[in-house]
């Protein structure tokens, strides 16, 4: 059973868009063996063109389920992002039960009544898009998140992993969509 966080920015969350939010992702529920316990925390966001963008992110035990989409109609971009987090779950399934067949097993985290799915073969064919075609040897030198930014910028990327002066922890900056900086703070487990 998923619950629901459903937040607006200049957008007032009203009984219609809840419904039409919880009715669409709860169909994501039929993909899954076990009863979902998650949460699925969605932000809809209205800007000043009037254009909507609505984000979706749904973190479970194995998997976390994250799309956003921007559209001028709120219905619509909340229709599309469940059809963008539904072919990420038959990704997702296609690759798992792929490897849990080589080491003699069936994935069990995804119902198999997508087995025989007409879409799958679509996914099949994706195996190649993570084909690793380089390789770097990062050298993590310690330092503060803001010269980790500033040796991101200089390098002209948009991320940057580098070692925690005071943590020691692994933590990445990135640059964001709207031109700030993100900052990944890892953690051991």
């Amino acid at each position: 059973m998923l619950d629901f966080n459903i937040r607006g920015e200049n957008i007032e969350v009203t009984p219609a868009i809840r419904e039409h939010v919880e009715k669409k992702v709860s169909k994501l529920e039929r993909y899954f063996t076990e009863s979902l316990k998650a949460t699925a925390h969605v932000n809809l966001k209205v800007y000043s063109d009037k254009q909507t963008k609505v984000e979706i992110t749904i973190p479970m035990k194995n998997l976390t389920l994250r799309a956003e989409e921007r559209h001028n109609d709120l219905y619509a971009a909340i229709d599309l992002i469940v059809d963008k987090l539904e072919r990420q779950i038959r990704k997702y399934k296609t690759r798992v039960n792929r490897k849990f067949r080589e080491r003699e097993g069936v994935g069990a985290f995804l119902q198999a009544t997508m087995e025989n799915d007409s879409n799958e073969q679509e996914y099949a064919d994706d195996e190649n898009e993570f084909n690793v075609v380089r390789t770097k040897q990062l050298d993590l030198k310690p330092m503060d998140q803001e010269e980790a930014i500033l040796q991101m910028n200089m390098l002209g990327h948009d991320f940057f992993i580098f070692t925690d002066g005071e943590s020691d922890a692994t933590n990445i900056v990135y640059k964001r969509r709207d031109g700030k900086y993100g900052l990944i703070e890892t953690e051991a487990n």
